[in-house]
């Protein structure tokens, strides 16, 4: 008996793939042969499972901020049950953003942003990237205690993903994210 073609396996092997060449090459080098090459797959599987290159590219946003937000939702669920507080908080981010690294797959979604300000058809895939991001941010900062939390996620994400291009184009530590975001925190609840 041989074994059948896992498409879902396929399937993933590509996006990897296309994260990949993004992160390290850009948007501009995602072509369907580089990415059959990088993923070990036929030129025939990539056209198979993606029609477009918007496919592609919207698919491949989509999936690294699912695996992102989950990561960092059972993070936020565990810091809930430990009782953590609004500086633990901090420190927690900054230990994922410290740990992250800012290796291929990681620089790839602020590629991937920017080209959605370029191309109208990944602005959605963006923007449902965005609200994954808002209502992790609001769940944490709801159970910390912060005042109109689902107001003030949209302004702590925006802190994030700037103190991470920070990082991404000065090589600084996570150390001013975990500031930075304290301070804000703090300005939000109230407190001093």
């Amino acid at each position: 008996m041989t074994d059948m073609p896992n498409p879902a396996g396929t399937r993933q092997n590509i996006i990897s793939a296309v994260l990949r060449i993004i992160g390290q090459d850009g948007v501009a080098a995602v072509t369907n042969r580089r990415i059959a090459q990088e993923a070990g797959v036929s030129l025939g599987s990539v056209t198979y499972h993606f029609a477009t290159q918007h496919d592609l590219l919207r698919e491949s946003l989509l999936h690294f901020v699912e695996e992102e937000t989950g990561r960092f939702t059972e993070l936020a669920a565990r810091g809930r049950q430990e009782g953590i507080d609004l500086k633990g908080a901090a420190a927690l981010v900054g230990q994922v953003a410290e740990g992250a690294g800012f290796d291929s797959t990681h620089l790839a979604p602020f590629e991937l942003y920017v080209q959605a300000g370029r191309d109208p058809a990944l602005r959605e895939a963006a923007a449902e990237c965005f609200a994954a991001y808002d209502r992790l941010a609001a769940s944490v900062l709801t159970a910390l205690g912060v005042p109109d939390a689902e107001e003030a996620a949209s302004t702590v994400v925006a802190l994030v993903f700037g103190m991470q291009m920070r990082r991404l184009a000065t090589g600084s530590s996570a150390e001013s994210l975990v500031d930075a975001l304290l301070l804000l925190a703090r300005g939000a609840s109230g407190a001093r």
